[in-house]
């Protein structure tokens, strides 16, 4: 008789654990989809509070954290702002200021005649070298490490005079 009992209960014990697995392995899959707010709200949200003019309406103002001012997103404006002016040649296909990706498609340098295609990623918000990645394709394969090493010096130096630029208003 108790062998008879244990095996029913732990039929249903394996059923109830069965049924619930179910629920969270598939069941949620005609849920309602997760709406998001397009980039360019949020982008005009972000901006809107950092606007340096901006009335300072309440006493948790105060206490807010301040952000530098050289950074949109978690990326830094002065090496978002130079990687695109640097590589102005290529054909941006996508961007992305909060990952900090900019996606291009081939182009050529003036005065060059091979075509490169170019994958950035600014990935922290300090105007530092190890904030900038640069990935170069030719259409035969990658890019040599000295050219890539090039446009890396060629983006943070145009950054840095944007930077300076910046400071003298």
């Amino acid at each position: 008789m108790d062998l008879r009992r244990f095996r029913t209960g732990f039929g249903v014990a394996l059923l109830a654990v069965y049924v619930s697995g179910c629920s969270f392995f598939g069941g949620g899959a005609d849920s309602d989809p997760v709406e998001t707010r397009p980039a360019n709200d949020i982008m005009d949200e972000v901006l809107e509070e950092r606007r340096p003019n901006r009335s300072q309406s309440s006493l948790f103002d105060f206490f807010r954290n301040r952000d530098d001012a050289g950074q949109i997103g978690a990326v830094n404006k002065y090496i978002w702002n130079a990687s695109l002016e640097t590589l102005d040649f290529l054909p941006v296909e996508s961007v992305d200021p909060f990952t900090g990706v900019i996606t291009t498609g081939y182009g050529t340098p003036p005065g060059g005649g091979r075509a490169y295609r170019a994958t950035i990623l600014v990935n922290d918000p300090a105007l530092d070298a190890r904030s900038l990645n640069v990935a170069l394709m030719t259409r035969s394969g990658p890019a040599s490490g000295a050219t890539v090493r090039a446009v890396e010096d060629a983006i943070l130096t145009r950054a840095r005079q944007l930077r300076q630029q910046d400071s003298r208003f």
